[in-house]
């Protein structure tokens, strides 16, 4: 038997509902989204922009410390190119460089300070010795690093004359020995905790970079000192000084002070002669 059919409980016709009015609303949204980024970085550009242009953020102050032999308006001329920059802009790492290009500058470091001022540090090269290099004399550093042709206008500098620095590498060109700088560095450190042998020191030979020789002021002989001990071994010199002397009954050549208490001595012969032998201290 068939079920009566209700009219009650049949299904309505339903139609799906269209989905256009929320993919327009997603894509107003999307919009308004879209302006506000596009009107952050417009504002931010513009504020870019005006921070760009201040006058007020331009350099002009440069401070210099660690200078000692160059002076303040060396400094900043080394640097030029830095005042009237823009602080925020200027480039800072070229700067170093010019600044590293002096012969006096070891090391250099520059650092902003808002609003307009350039901070400039700077460690000078110290020379510590007069390098002889063919005719001429150089200042020269303990690293072996020239600094400058020596002249009247470093009269004030009392130091020794270094000789034997410069080799010959494979390519024929001179170049100073970095071994042989660290031997003279080593020779000249060591006597100076000895104020009356530092004043006497004149030259020290580093040609054998194993075998200090050295001469002292108003004195000819050539004084081995090896790779050690230098100080001791000057001081031990010239407690005997004058008693070699008297033995040798001439001009001494010589004197080998790398043995401990045993010295050796040559005496100088007529046909060596005494020119460069002088021993008198720049």
């Amino acid at each position: 038997m068939r079920a009566r059919t209700e009219k009650n409980f049949r299904r309505a016709k339903v139609k799906p509902g269209r989905r256009k009015s929320g993919r327009a609303w997603l894509s107003w949204r999307l919009a308004r989204i879209a302006l506000a980024v596009a009107v952050v970085a417009y504002g931010a550009y513009r504020g870019f922009a005006l921070v760009l242009d201040a006058t007020a953020l331009q350099v002009t102050t440069l401070t210099v410390r660690g200078n000692i032999r160059l002076s303040k308006g060396e400094v900043q001329q080394l640097a030029h190119g830095l005042r009237g920059a823009h602080i925020l802009t200027v480039d800072l790492a070229k700067h170093r460089q010019a600044l590293l290009g002096s012969p006096w500058v070891a090391d250099a470091a520059l650092r902003r300070v808002l609003p307009s001022t350039i901070e400039i540090g700077i460690v000078e090269r110290r020379p510590f010795g007069i390098s002889r290099l063919g005719p001429r004399l150089y200042l020269v550093d303990r690293e072996g690093t020239i600094i400058d042709e020596f002249g009247p206008q470093y009269a004030e500098f009392d130091l020794p004359i270094i000789d034997g620095l410069l080799r010959r590498p494979g390519n024929g060109k001179p170049a100073i020995d970095p071994a042989r700088a660290r031997l003279a560095a080593r020779v000249i450190d060591s006597v100076a905790a000895n104020e009356r042998l530092a004043r006497v020191l004149s030259q020290v030979d580093v040609s054998d970079a194993r075998n200090a020789v050295v001469l002292l002021e108003n004195d000819p002989a050539r004084l081995y000192l090896g790779d050690e001990r230098f100080r001791e071994r000057l001081q031990a010199y010239v407690e005997v000084a004058d008693t070699l002397r008297e033995r040798a009954a001439a001009e001494i050549d010589y004197v080998d002070l790398r043995f401990g208490q045993r010295v050796f001595m040559k005496p100088r012969s007529r046909s060596t002669g005494t020119a460069g032998r002088s021993g008198t201290r720049r």
